[in-house]
């Protein structure tokens, strides 16, 4: 029998186990199953995984290359194989002592030089020496989508507490209302604004730079002169007027998705400063290290990725929330909503073969205590089973309200303990009991307060949500995504799923102008669709 299968026999067997019993059975397991890089715990013992399970687990990591394919990618090997491209967005947080061939040539010679130029860039910005037309700059709006706004994005806000440089704001959404509302109540001479694309031809963000060089220009004589970019197309940005030594690129070998460790960060870099930026580098440098050195069964990366996999293609269960218990990181189950399912969202392996079973889970999710009063209902009464990630610190960073952080904690804590232990009928009769309840209407109602219990979930803690822990906790989701691809054999690296929708949106766009010829060839409900718009926008 193969390893799947000796993993779908264990799973037939768990079903009829309750999580508790496997503590009852081992006192240690609080311990056994978690592990921990440097301050950084990641506790699983909350999930059905036995230790025959774990050990099978391991053994299909070991055999579908795990450990060879890391190599590889470390090593600038060209494992996006459907793009002939390496895959190093290590390399934008490897040590100065690093080199990383490809094709024997060392990146990390030019990978160096870009970012002491976009490092030094935002330091002239933070201290003035960059200034708009009216004095020193005093905010920075970053258009982008995507990997150019989501990883950025997140990182900014989760390192508020840093936050010593000029007001930084992101603009992604080609819906007007979005440029419209950040533009609103800034100064243009006192605004940079930095276009991120690596093409220097996404619609959205080119549509949303031409606005803000117009909005500038109402108040600024060059507004060119206040714009950098995010681009290897210095022919184009040449063109919109941005002068070259404000153009900052990246190598082909940079996904997007994880691209914000470079130029992309250059926001975040103006926000906090370049020795914050390195220190998050730095986080996400040990964990690369303890991904590559650690073996497999104390691998943290490995570990998170062997529990989803349990989960999603062992047990069925085909979502996952990610819930961090820190305000700073409401936008962090965003952002891995784009870097798992757009990795990891695939249908065919690397061979072009349909796989024989599903490929990555619907990621999705909300910061606490906020969730607890929207979708947790499902998640612990729903027909459907939920497993749950925390994330949570052992410190804010206001100890004037310490007080808060420790509630804070305790429903972090709280809500992973009820999703284990449930509270059975038993349990719900006696408490409808004592509130004077009895016969028919004691059953309906205590019915209604039965919790199942024995779902799963994962807790992620770390002392406090410094630049360093952010760096961790975003490779440790990135390696989490590569280990879950190389298991499922499928390339985690392209994105052909963006492709199709985006050049009928170019196709479409006359078709809401008037050209009746073209729309006569869409579907009826396309058709439709654009006639009900049309009528209103030419009202």
């Amino acid at each position: 029998m193969s390893v799947w299968g000796e993993l779908a026999k264990n799973q037939r067997f768990a079903e009829g186990r309750h999580i508790l019993d496997l503590f009852a059975a081992d006192d240690a397991r609080g311990t056994d199953f978690s592990v921990r890089v440097g301050d950084m715990v990641l506790d699983y013992s909350k999930t059905n995984i036995d230790p025959d399970a774990r050990e099978l687990l391991l053994a299909l990591a070991r055999d579908c290359g795990v450990e060879e394919r890391r190599a590889e990618m470390f090593g600038g090997v060209r494992i996006n194989e459907t793009e002939a491209r390496a895959v190093l967005h290590v390399a934008q947080r490897a040590g100065d002592d690093a080199v990383i061939p490809v094709d024997g040539v060392d990146v990390m010679v030019r990978l160096r030089a870009i970012r002491a130029r976009a490092c030094g860039f935002a330091e002239d910005v933070r201290q003035g020496r960059f200034r708009g037309q009216g004095g020193a700059i005093t905010d920075v709006v970053n258009i982008g989508i995507g990997g150019s706004d989501l990883g950025p994005a997140m990182a900014t806000l989760a390192l508020a507490p840093w936050h010593d440089g000029p007001r930084v704001h992101y603009v992604s959404n080609v819906d007007g209302a979005h440029i419209a509302d950040t533009l609103k109540g800034l100064d243009p001479e006192t605004t940079l604004v930095i276009v991120a694309s690596k093409t220097f031809t996404t619609i959205e963000t080119m549509t949303n730079a031409r606005t803000a060089r117009d909005w500038m220009a109402t108040r600024v004589a060059d507004p060119a002169a206040q714009f950098a970019a995010v681009s290897t197309a210095l022919d184009k940005t040449t063109a919109f007027g941005i002068a070259q030594d404000r153009v900052f690129g990246f190598e082909d070998w940079v996904g997007g998705r994880y691209s914000m460790w470079g130029p992309i960060g250059l926001g975040l870099m103006i926000a906090v400063g370049a020795q914050n930026f390195d220190a998050m580098l730095a986080g996400g440098r040990a964990m690369d290290a303890h991904f590559c050195d650690a073996p497999l069964d104390r691998n943290m990366p490995v570990l998170l990725a062997l529990v989803g996999l349990w989960h999603n293609q062992i047990c069925g269960h085909a979502t996952r929330a990610v819930l961090p218990y820190d305000q700073r990181l409401a936008r962090l189950p965003a952002y891995l909503q784009q870097l798992e399912m757009e990795s990891n969202g695939k249908r065919v392996d690397m061979a072009g073969r349909d796989l024989d079973r599903q490929s990555g889970p619907v990621v999705w999710g909300e910061h606490g205590t906020n969730g607890q009063h929207a979708f947790y209902q499902l998640i612990h009464q729903g027909t459907r089973v939920v497993p749950c990630e925390f994330l949570l610190a052992a410190q804010g960073h206001e100890p004037e309200l310490a007080h808060q952080h420790r509630l804070l904690a305790a429903n972090c804590l709280a809500q992973s303990e009820a999703l284990l232990r449930g509270r059975t009928l038993e349990e719900a009769r006696a408490i409808m009991a004592a509130k004077g309840l009895e016969g028919e209407e004691l059953d309906r109602q205590a019915r209604h307060r039965v919790f199942p219990g024995n779902r799963p979930s994962t807790t992620l803690v770390y002392p406090q949500l410094t630049p360093f822990a952010l760096g961790q906790i975003i490779a440790l989701y990135e390696h989490r995504v590569f280990v879950e691809g190389v298991v499922l054999g499928i390339n985690s690296f392209d994105q052909w799923g963006v492709e199709l929708g985006k050049e009928l949106a170019v196709a479409l766009a006359p078709l809401l102008e008037g050209d009746d010829a073209e729309a006569a060839s869409k579907d009826p409900s396309t058709r439709h669709l654009l006639a009900y718009l049309r009528a209103y926008q030419n009202a």
